[in-house]
């Protein structure tokens, strides 16, 4: 589609012209599609679900399987990509194009941990304190096509700067808590 054909909100995606087009990840199956799929429920609330669910969406489990629907031409329109494998895809050739919802983008932030008493502790802990350096913050963006809230970090050229994006942040206690409820109320609604 041009660009000015695309849909440029969530509220965009409940047009008529966009019914049995619309692909979206599944929360019960995705730690990601679950994160991004609790803020839209909190900030547009599960009306809105309700409404895209008579889309005839096409419900899947991976986080990586909207952008890949898009890219194979299964698909003309996602709710929930993952930026970085649509810039991956982009890459390779693929026909998808990133569209920041009006809205708001839901964050997916990616915390780091070390599992308590791992086989080689001191490894664990070298390798977790590498991981935040400039350097593999920068293999992130770079290789990865990640994002990164490093201060020395330069971000891709052929993205918008994050800095320029209207995010919509999760709240990974509230979307632990209710993990369960989400994921039945989706499961309702989208009746999958």
């Amino acid at each position: 589609m041009k660009p000015d054909e695309a849909p440029k909100s969530f509220a965009d995606l409940l047009d008529s012209k966009w019914v049995g087009k619309i692909v979206k990840g599944h929360p019960g199956y995705s730690g990601a599609i679950m994160t991004a799929t609790q803020p839209i429920a909190r900030d547009l609330s599960w009306s809105y679900f309700e409404k895209l669910a008579k889309q005839k969406v096409m419900q899947v489990q991976s986080a990586g399987d909207p952008p890949r629907k898009l890219a194979f031409g299964e698909r003309t329109v996602t709710v929930d990509a993952s930026e970085y494998l649509v810039t991956l895809l982009k890459e390779k050739g693929e026909p998808v194009e990133f569209v920041y919802a009006t809205e708001g983008t839901p964050l997916i932030s990616a915390p780091a941990a070390i599992m308590k008493n791992p086989p080689n502790s001191n490894a664990a802990r070298l390798f977790h304190n590498w991981s935040f350096t400039v350097e593999a913050q920068q293999l992130n963006v770079d290789v990865g096509a990640l994002r990164s809230v490093h201060a020395l970090v330069k971000e891709r050229p052929d993205r918008k700067p994050l800095s320029e994006i209207k995010i919509i942040r999760e709240n990974a206690a509230v979307v632990y808590r209710l993990y369960h409820k989400i994921t039945r109320k989706y499961t309702r609604i989208s009746g999958v």
